[in-house]
């Protein structure tokens, strides 16, 4: 059993947005925060103060995830990019909708006070009897916010109880502070209901000292357990009310969080075994009704997905064709009108969408052109050619280029004229384009047969196995001691299905690679570090036994986050791998993190192998899909039964007893008796991880 969950975002745009500009306008852009750590960043669009951004992402999550915020910035090219202000929504508005959110949210404030983020490990224990003593121990603390320019922060406690307080020794230049100190209260002469606050602040030499967060504690349920020690979230004081509410402008975002327990796979092999049924070939056509069911009950919302989900499915089983053969001929004897075939937002036409997109050769013509050619003129950096979004004439003219060239890809000329008038003077060079696209791809699909076992193994060589590739700064070091002042130097690194490999140039004979299984940890890197944000680690383990670490820079947060992700779901499948891991580095004779001075320290901050971005060319998941497919089809089920009813009445009143009658109703009640058995191995299982997760450390907390 595992827990998946996985957020769809989309940012859309943003309107009446203040001005940031001596020119009247912003230039804005937009950083997405996971609990506040940066994993996206959109386009800037300049000079606008309504700008349309239509970015999407899906980001793969560990259930310990509580808030996403969006931070709205203004760039600017001289001086530091100016803060326009942020949205902020946490898990359970997220999973209270299901359906997700879909609408324009307004921007607020930033409080540095709310901008909160870490843990604390603490030990709280009732001692004696007469008079009764409460100890609270602070021992450490991680991923504490980053307030001063140097890129950490000078942390101290300040714990409270009926009112006295204690603060403990100030840490400099440390995220991840450990104190080791221990303060005392009388229990005796508090009010039952007192709670006992332990806040961590960030001292400054000038200004005032700045909030770092804190922890509540009921001590009246505590008395009953005499001592408690565990890791405890830090959370933001009560939220101020903000002077600028409603005039920083709005963002229109769409979310929708899929929070998934994902069961072994025995439990999904029946319902995979009846899906495969209903598209096998043997029924020759008399059995489409389960089909016929998911298309009719599929809404127009989450039709999209629930095609995707159908075709990765049948994909895996080998079936993929057999499937879209069904819904072709469904959709055939629904059209009314034949020239809006394959046109409408139907499940045949989102499945044929997400079938194009995995499979390569099928239709060469329709995946070069209509969905990469075109789109890549028209968007260049949605395929990642340039950074930056096009001005409104420059896009307007890769529009009209994107429209040519797709017109090209359709093989056909004679419909452009008709229906557009202005395409005629363009109608010579098209069909000069379609006579030379003919010949492209039949040449590219065509080989003789001596060649055709050369050129497989080519194929396998050259990009069957590569999963990422690119230039990249780097440096490496095998014991992690004190590094040059420039350790970083350029390589072009490709990773794939087994090794990192990097060399000085792309096609250079030497190279240095990593085996996969030998990585124990891909973790982000301090920004003090190197003073850069956007610096990765890769931990990895020798044939002696020790440590070896690959540091990579990267250009952008986008780019860290996807090497991030490329290589945590290639060595999702380890076994060695670290539980913890310093963000640091060994500078002198110590860890800049933590500032322990032993090399061979654990790590002072958990390793996350949960957050990574999901793109279209991840590898097949079966489980997953089943079990999406399990819970739209849960979610539709009255409305199954009750089309199934009306559908299979006509051929009750003509005949009741026909074989193709029993067949039908024998499937079709196999698939409720299934959802029915996987909704109670859900039940089950849930009530077994609430029962054996209860933490009553969390039950202190007020």
């Amino acid at each position: 059993m595992a827990k998946r969950n996985t957020l769809f975002i989309r940012i859309v745009e943003g309107k009446n947005l203040p001005i940031k500009d001596i020119t009247g306008s912003s230039d804005p852009y937009c950083i997405v925060r996971i609990d506040n750590e940066a994993i996206i960043r959109t386009a800037t669009i300049w000079k606008t103060l309504s700008p349309f951004w239509g970015e999407e992402y899906n980001v793969h999550l560990p259930p310990s995830f509580h808030t996403i915020s969006f931070h709205v910035l203004d760039e600017d090219s001289l001086s530091r990019d100016d803060v326009i202000g942020k949205v902020s929504i946490n898990k359970e508005a997220l999973a209270a909708k299901p359906q997700g959110l879909d609408g324009w949210v307004n921007l607020t404030e930033i409080d540095p006070d709310e901008e909160v983020q870490g843990e604390i490990h603490l030990q709280i224990s009732v001692l004696g009897d007469v008079p009764r003593i409460l100890r609270c121990q602070v021992l450490e603390a991680r991923d504490l916010a980053k307030k001063d320019r140097n890129g950490a922060s000078d942390p101290f406690v300040r714990v409270r109880y009926n009112g006295k307080t204690h603060e403990s020794a100030v840490v400099k230049k440390s995220c991840y502070p450990r104190w080791n100190e221990s303060f005392e209260f009388e229990l005796d002469d508090a009010p039952l209901d007192t709670p006992l606050s332990v806040e961590v602040w960030d001292w400054d030499l000038v200004s005032k000292n700045d909030f770092l967060g804190k922890v509540l504690f009921n001590i009246h349920r505590l008395q009953s357990a005499h001592q408690e020690e565990g890791w405890f979230r830090l959370v933001p004081d009560k939220p101020k009310h903000s002077q600028h509410e409603g005039t920083l402008g709005s963002l229109r975002l769409q979310l929708r969080l899929r929070d998934e327990t994902v069961l072994p796979s025995g439990h999904y092999q029946p319902l995979t075994e009846l899906l495969c049924q209903s598209v096998g070939p043997h029924l020759n056509g008399n059995w489409p009704d389960l089909i016929m069911l998911i298309d009719e009950t599929t809404t127009a919302e989450s039709r999209q997905e629930v095609a995707t989900n159908l075709v990765k499915l049948f994909l895996g089983q080998g079936l993929a064709k057999e499937f879209l053969d069904v819904l072709f001929k469904l959709e055939l004897d629904k059209t009314s009108e034949p020239n809006t075939l394959f046109r409408s937002n139907s499940l045949a036409s989102k499945s044929m969408e997400s079938f194009l997109k995995k499979v390569k050769f099928i239709a060469v013509t329709s995946f070069l052109c209509l969905r990469f050619i075109s789109p890549a003129i028209m968007s260049p950096k949605l395929f990642h050619l340039r950074e930056k979004h096009a001005d409104a004439r420059t896009s307007r003219t890769l529009l009209l280029l994107a429209k040519a060239i797709q017109t090209i890809g359709n093989l056909d000329t004679l419909t452009c004229c008709s229906k557009e008038p202005w395409m005629g003077p363009l109608q010579p060079a098209i069909q000069l384009g379609i006579t030379q696209l003919k010949d492209f791809i039949s040449r590219l699909v065509s080989c003789d047969n001596s060649e055709d076992l050369g050129l497989q193994q080519r194929m396998s060589l050259q990009c069957g196995s590569m999963e990422k590739e690119g230039f990249i700064l780097l440096h490496k070091t095998k014991d992690k001691s004190m590094l040059m002042t420039s350790p970083f130097k350029k390589y072009y690194v490709t990773l794939s299905k087994d090794t990192l490999s990097y060399a000085r140039t792309q096609h250079s004979k030497k190279s240095s690679f990593i085996s996969l299984p030998r990585i124990r940890a891909v973790e982000k890197v301090e920004e003090k570090s190197f003073g850069s944000a956007n610096v990765m680690q890769i931990i990895s383990s020798r044939d002696n036994g020790l440590v070896e670490t690959l540091y990579l820079d990267c250009k952008s947060v986008n780019e860290l986050n996807q090497w991030l992700s490329a290589l945590r779901k290639a060595c999702s499948h380890n076994t060695d791998t670290m539980s913890s891991y310093h963000p640091g580095i060994y500078k002198g004779d110590r860890w800049s993190c933590c500032h322990q001075k032993d090399k061979a320290d654990p790590g002072c901050d958990k390793t996350k192998h949960g957050v990574t971005l999901q793109e279209w060319y991840d590898p097949l998941d079966p489980d997953l899909e089943s079990q999406l497919i399990y819970r739209h089809l849960i979610g539709v089920r009255q409305a199954m039964r009750k089309k199934y009813q009306e559908m299979i009445k006509p051929e009750e009143e003509d005949d009741r007893e026909t074989l193709e009658g029993e067949k039908k109703l024998d499937g079709v009640t196999r698939l409720f008796s299934v959802l029915q058995d996987l909704q109670n191995s859900h039940t089950a299982v849930e009530e077994e991880e609430r029962l054996k997760n209860r933490n009553f450390l969390l039950e202190l907390q007020t």
